[in-house]
């Protein structure tokens, strides 16, 4: 199984296979699974729906390693649009980005700071103007005034260049999140900075190809962390600073294993966030919403789906059989 996770997080960052796999009809009906479509409408359409039933959305547009500052600065105005159109239909939809979307990779000799990311202040103005534009009114309602702008956690390279991105836009305002790694062994030492901030977090398993050196290489310690860092942002002393956790897995197993922890403690199920990605485990959504807890799905749109289908499938390599079976159809 590690070798086939190790196989497809290689696929994922071959310039090659990018550029090829998206020619062939039975991956693009793959995709579709889980991509409801590749325009901004599409995903908010599905993220109406989904609010029908209880459940919450996170959108993010495609794309990553933006080398162009006009591009940057592209991406930047889709999403203030994106928010406006969020909140004219008052939905219960937040945005997560990819720094490498919002201009870190930028080449500039003036905006290098000395761990050799650059751009890193124009991508702040980037991000800040996100996080501006989200709370810059008097919200409507107490839900939309707990809404955050998302950074995702790309590969190790940036984690540090991310959380320092994060601190910063922080001390301008609260209303910004990010997504940590459970895979990671920084990722414990990581999370006792962010919940003695009060911080937003997403908590993922990870989905890049890293080596052992930096990250569990075994998935049975993968969800043993997970479990840990879980139970850290749940904790007395998280709820105590303001810690909003958004626990993002579709394993029942760890979700089950959890809920029964949260009990124990006597944690109110509303105060759970179980977050998922669009097109996998619908009923398992479906019942986490009924049942009481928070429920998220996370939406996904855009042409640049290749490297983030195939991270998909290294995530849970069962998926693979679902390909092969729309290779045959037809």
């Amino acid at each position: 199984m590690n070798l086939a996770r190790n196989a497809l997080a290689w696929a994922a960052q071959n310039g090659w296979l990018r550029e090829q796999a998206p020619r062939y009809g039975f991956v693009r009906r793959s995709v579709r699974r889980f991509i409801p479509g590749e325009n901004v409408e599409d995903a908010l359409s599905a993220a109406q729906i989904l609010a029908r039933d209880g459940i919450a959305s996170l959108v993010t547009r495609l794309g990553e390693n933006v080398s162009d500052r006009a591009e940057a600065e592209a991406v930047t105005r889709h999403y203030l649009g994106v928010l406006e159109r969020i909140r004219a239909a008052d939905l219960p939809v937040e945005i997560s980005v990819k720094l490498t979307q919002m201009g870190i990779d930028l080449v500039d000799d003036r905006d290098i700071d000395p761990g050799g990311h650059r751009g890193k202040d124009f991508c702040f103005a980037n991000l800040l103007k996100l996080v501006s534009h989200a709370s810059f009114s008097s919200p409507s309602s107490e839900a939309e005034a707990q809404k955050r702008i998302w950074i995702d956690m790309e590969g190790s390279p940036y984690v540090d260049a991310t959380l320092d991105l994060h601190r910063r836009v922080r001390n301008q305002s609260p209303n910004v999140g990010v997504c940590v790694q459970a895979y990671l062994y920084r990722t414990e030492k990581d999370l006792e900075s962010l919940i003695s901030m009060g911080a937003s977090v997403r908590l993922v398993k990870g989905a890049y190809h890293e080596p052992s050196e930096i990250a569990f290489p075994k998935k049975s310690d993968v969800d043993e962390n997970y479990f840990r860092l879980a139970r850290m942002l749940l904790s007395l002393e998280a709820r105590a600073s303001g810690v909003r956790a958004a626990l993002a897995t579709h394993d029942r197993n760890l979700i089950a294993r959890i809920a029964g922890w949260a009990q124990e403690q006597g944690i109110p199920k509303n105060k759970i966030q179980f977050a998922m990605l669009y097109g996998i485990q619908r009923a398992e959504q479906l019942r986490l919403a009924r049942e009481g807890y928070g429920s998220c799905v996370l939406v996904s749109y855009g042409s640049y789906w290749y490297p983030w289908f195939v991270r998909r499938l290294a995530e849970r390599p069962a998926n693979i059989l679902f390909m092969a079976r729309n290779l045959f159809s037809g």
